[in-house]
């Protein structure tokens, strides 16, 4: 999956399939976790928070199911 670079200090880049509805994080440590059945709108509104950190804490973060990617 392609990943965008993102501005902020707890995310290095975001990706997304809109088909399969799959998020892909990029942290800024590296390690990368894909986040399934993700809505369009979480993804977008991601993008455009004001912190993606704390949107990822309060909107992502135990709301999905995850894996490690590497």
């Amino acid at each position: 999956m392609r990943r965008s670079s993102v501005d902020s200090s707890c995310l290095r880049a975001v990706g997304y399939d809109p088909s399969g509805q799959l998020l892909e994080l990029e942290f800024a440590a590296g390690t990368v976790y894909d986040y399934d059945s993700v809505p369009p709108s979480v993804h977008d509104d991601l993008l455009h928070a004001e912190s993606l950190g704390r949107y990822f804490n309060l909107h992502i973060r135990g709301h999905f199911r995850y894996r490690r990617v590497s």
